[in-house]
This record gives C-alpha cells, sequence and structure tokens, in this order.
C-alpha cells in the first residue's frame, strides 16, 4: 500500500491509502463517522492481493486529513470530495460506504452527483436508520472532549461502547484512531465540529429523504450488509431500502454490530470479494 494525498476543491488535503495494479477495477473504500480509513482493517490488503484496485481515503476532519477551519462537513462537501477522488480513476469503481460513507456514496450516486459507479456496497446503512442507535453513535462520538490520560483509558472506552467485540490484546490499532496532544493527553482523531447538528432529529428526517430519492435511482448492482446486532439499522430498514431498490442484494452478518467490518473482518471480507466477483468478474 501506498500513501497518497488528494487536494479537495475547497482546498483541503485528504490522505488515503492506494495499492493494487493500476488495470485493476477500482473499490473505493469509505469510513463512517468518527473512524479513520484504518477501520477497514485487512479489508484493503485482501483486496489489492485479489487484483482490485484500492483506494481507502480519510473522510475530511478524520484521520490524517486536514480539518476544515470553516467547519463545512456536510453531506455535500463529503459528496464533492469523493467525486474528486472519482475523477481520477480509468474506469468506474466500486463504492463500498460504511455507515456516513455509505450514505455519501448512495446520495452521490442516487443524484448523479459522481460519475456512475460499477457496483454500490452500503454497510449498515439505510434511509430509514433506529433513532436511538444513531444517538449512540453520536454520544460516543461526542464524549470525552478532554481527552485520555492514556491509551488503555481510552480502550476502556471502547469497550463500554462496544461490549461484545472481544477486547484486543493490543492497542496499536487503537493508536491510529488518537492524537497526542501537547498536554499529553490523546483525543480521537476527527473533528469534533463533524457531528455538529447531526444528531439533531431535523437533520436525520432531511437525510432520509435525501437517501429515499437517492435509492429510487440506484440502477447500479447493490449490495446491502448489515449487521445482525446492529442498533442503526433493523430488519424493518432493510425491507424499507429493498422496496426502493428492488435489486438489492442483502447479507446480514450474524456476530457483527454496527462496525460490521471491525467486528467480523474475515466474514465481512468473503462477502465482499463473493459480491465484486460476481459483480465486476474479475479483478
Amino acid at each position: 500500500m501506498q500513501e497518497t494525498r488528494f487536494e479537495t476543491a475547497s482546498g483541503l488535503t485528504l490522505a488515503a491509502d492506494i495499492g493494487g495494479p493500476e488495470t485493476g477495477q477500482p473499490v473505493i473504500l469509505l469510513h463512517g463517522g468518527g473512524q479513520t480509513r484504518h477501520s477497514w482493517s485487512k479489508a484493503v490488503f485482501e483486496l489489492v492481493a485479489a487484483g482490485y484496485r484500492v483506494i481507502s481515503p480519510d473522510l475530511r476532519g478524520h484521520g490524517e486529513s486536514q480539518w476544515c477551519p470553516l467547519g463545512r462537513y456536510t453531506l455535500d462537501d463529503y459528496i464533492a470530495d469523493l467525486g474528486l477522488i472519482v475523477a481520477t480513476l480509468p474506469s468506474a469503481p466500486v463504492l463500498v460506504g460504511a455507515s456516513l460513507g455509505g450514505v455519501v456514496s448512495l446520495i452521490g450516486q442516487g443524484e448523479q452527483r459522481l460519475p456512475r459507479a460499477r457496483a454500490l456496497v452500503l454497510v449498515d446503512v439505510v434511509p430509514r436508520m433506529e433513532t436511538a442507535g444513531v444517538q449512540e453513535v453520536i454520544d460516543f462520538m461526542s464524549t470525552n472532549p478532554g481527552g485520555f490520560v492514556s491509551i488503555e483509558a481510552a480502550a476502556d472506552a471502547v469497550a463500554q461502547y462496544l461490549p461484545h467485540r472481544s477486547r484486543r490484546s493490543s492497542n496499536d490499532g487503537l493508536l491510529k484512531n488518537l492524537r497526542q496532544r501537547s498536554d499529553g493527553r490523546y483525543y480521537w482523531h476527527w473533528d469534533p465540529a463533524v457531528h455538529n447538528g447531526a444528531g439533531s432529529p431535523d437533520y436525520i428526517e432531511a437525510m432520509a429523504r435525501r437517501m429515499e430519492e437517492a435509492a429510487r435511482l440506484i440502477d447500479v448492482p447493490t449490495l446491502v450488509v448489515r449487521g445482525g446486532q446492529s442498533r442503526v439499522v433493523s430488519p424493518e430498514g432493510v425491507a424499507h431500502l429493498a422496496e426502493l431498490i428492488p435489486h438489492a442484494g442483502y447479507v446480514d452478518v450474524a456476530a457483527a454490530g454496527h462496525m460490521v467490518a471491525g467486528d467480523q473482518n474475515d466474514e465481512f471480507n468473503a462477502i465482499i470479494r463473493e459480491f465484486l466477483a460476481s459483480s465486476c468478474g474479475s479483478a
């Protein structure tokens, strides 16, 4: 994998990992809000090994991408950034979006704000999400604004938020989602402004309506991957999306929560590779 940078139209620099043969089928992996490109774990490396051209960026305000000094983190801003990345590719990519990344991919594709994709994968995201589950995510992102005294303290917070996930023996992966500032404390690797207003009922309803309208216009191969233990996406939410995108496939990862790739990485990777092979042929 090689680290690269993209310059957005608004002058921000986005960090990304890119790998695989230049002639391979492009696959763009878009993480969720409050995550980084490292949330895809082994998926990047397995797809590269399979011959795909993989691009995994940090969204603006996340990871090693720049924070917007004007606090611009609207869906349209994220879609514009994605469009810039897509424009650098020689052929139509498969868009794989988790949570916020899925919202951006779905709306951008349905509203034709992006060039036509080869296929679309929505990871634990649908237009009608569970309000309580969404609020849990936002609450977690909003807690500990004063940072953590140690990496272990941050790991404790993650364990409390994700009680179904086995605690890892090493915190090395967690370090990729934290920044140690001059005060010695550790802070999440995202701009707190990214979730300003995101949890309001008006925002969620407006986003849902926009996703519904976009979904009705999706005509590319589509797969919905839901975490069986997700509190964000319910079976009813998936059924509603199926009415909007009748040709969409659906897979339920029984032992996973909202962060499917992190909870059940091997099963998730196998699902993605099977879908890519069936919808795009060989890499």
